[in-house]
C-alpha cells in the first residue's frame, strides 16, 4: 500500500471505495471527486442485499458511500477490516448503527442542509394540495358542473390558517418562513428551540397537544430518534381538528402508520400527504398506498437538480476528507 503525506496527515494513495445503492442511475459526480482525490482508487458497487459482497470484497473497503436505506449494524461493522468512514447519501443516518461505528473507529458522515429549499417547498406544495385539491375536479367537469356547484364545500383561505411545525431545524424553519409569507399563523413544537429564538423568526412556541388542537395543518420536520418514533399515535391524532391535514417529509416512523390510516378512514382528521412511509423501500402492497385521502409521494421531496448534485458531491467529499485525515463538519453523533 502506498501512502501520501499532506499537511502533516498520512493517507492511502489507492483506497478501495465501496458504494452501496439501488437508487442512483449513475455515479459520475462521485467518481469524478473520488478519482480527483485518489487517481488510482478502486471503486466497487453493491445493492442493498450486499452481504455476499461484504465477504467477497467489501470487508476490505477503506470507505463506504451508502444510500439512506442501507442498513449497516454491528454484525457488519465487525467484518470491516479497514473501513474508516461510512458516508451516507442523505441528511439522516438512522439506518447506520453509529454507536457500533464509533466502537470500531469508523466515522459516520451525512449531508445536512443540502435540500432545505426543496423539502420546504414540497411541504408548502402539500399544504396547497390539501387546501385547493386542484387535481380533483375532473369528475365535476365530467358531470357538467361549473362554478360553485363544482365545489359545494369551499375551503378556508390559507391566510389566517394555523400551521404547526414539528421540529424547527433547518427545514422546519424554512417551511415556517414560507408559510408566514402566505399569511399563515405558524406555531412550532420543538423542545430544543427556545421561545426567544422562535419569537425572532415570528413563530409561536407551543407544546405538542395544544399545537395539534389548534392546527389546520401539521408539518413534520423532526429527526427520527427514540423520543420521536411513534410520537403521533391515535391519542395525538384524535386531538386534531376533523378538518386538519398532516404532512410528513421527515421519517415515516414518527407517525404510527396504522393509527394514521384509522384516523383518516374514520374522519378523525381530513387527510395526509406523506413523502415517507414506515417501511422504506416499500413493497407497495402496504395499506397506506390504498387509503383514500392519503396522498403518498415516493420520497422525492428532497430532489432538485441542485440538491441532487450537492448531495452526491458532498457525500463523496466527506469520505475523501476522512481518508485524508482532514477535518469534517458533517459527522454523525
Amino acid at each position: 500500500m502506498i501512502y501520501y503525506i499532506s499537511e502533516g496527515s498520512v493517507f492511502m494513495a489507492k483506497p478501495m471505495i465501496w458504494i452501496i445503492d439501488e437508487e442512483w442511475p449513475d455515479y459520475e459526480i462521485e467518481n469524478k471527486e473520488l478519482k480527483s482525490a485518489f487517481p488510482d482508487c478502486e471503486i466497487r458497487y453493491s445493492k442493498y442485499d450486499y452481504h455476499a459482497d461484504l465477504e467477497e470484497f467489501g470487508r476490505d473497503a477503506d470507505a463506504i458511500l451508502s444510500q439512506i436505506y442501507t442498513v449497516i449494524g454491528e454484525k457488519e461493522m465487525v467484518r470491516l477490516n479497514k473501513c474508516r468512514v461510512i458516508s451516507v447519501f442523505g441528511g439522516g443516518y438512522d439506518k447506520i448503527d453509529v454507536a457500533s461505528a464509533m466502537k470500531h473507529d469508523i466515522k459516520v458522515t451525512f449531508v445536512p442542509g443540502y435540500c432545505v429549499e426543496d423539502v420546504s417547498d414540497h411541504a408548502i406544495a402539500a399544504i396547497f394540495h390539501c387546501n385547493k385539491k386542484i387535481n380533483l375536479y375532473g369528475k365535476a367537469i365530467s358531470d357538467g358542473l361549473w362554478g360553485s356547484p363544482a365545489l359545494p364545500n369551499p375551503p378556508k383561505r390559507l391566510k389566517g390558517s394555523n400551521l404547526l411545525v414539528i421540529g424547527l431545524g433547518r427545514i422546519g424553519s424554512a417551511t415556517a418562513s414560507k408559510a408566514r409569507a402566505l399569511g399563515m399563523n405558524v406555531f412550532a413544537y420543538d423542545p430544543y428551540v427556545d421561545k426567544d429564538k422562535m419569537d425572532s423568526i415570528g413563530v409561536f412556541k407551543t407544546e405538542l397537544y395544544p399545537g395539534l388542537e389548534n392546527a389546520d395543518f401539521v408539518s413534520i420536520h423532526a429527526k427520527r430518534t427514540p423520543q420521536t418514533e411513534g410520537m403521533l399515535g391515535i391519542n395525538e391524532l384524535s386531538r386534531m381538528k376533523s378538518s386538519a391535514y398532516i404532512i410528513n417529509t421527515a421519517r415515516g416512523q414518527i407517525i404510527d402508520e396504522e393509527n394514521l390510516i384509522k384516523a383518516v378512514k374514520e374522519k378523525i382528521i381530513a387527510g395526509a400527504v406523506l413523502d415517507v412511509v414506515y417501511n422504506e423501500p416499500p413493497t407497495f402492497r402496504e395499506e397506506i398506498f390504498n387509503t383514500p385521502d392519503i396522498l403518498v409521494t415516493p420520497h422525492i421531496s428532497y430532489l432538485s437538480v441542485q440538491a441532487f448534485e450537492e448531495l452526491k458531491r458532498r457525500a463523496a467529499v466527506n469520505a475523501i476528507k476522512v481518508l485524508k485525515g482532514e477535518p469534517v463538519s458533517d459527522i454523525a453523533k
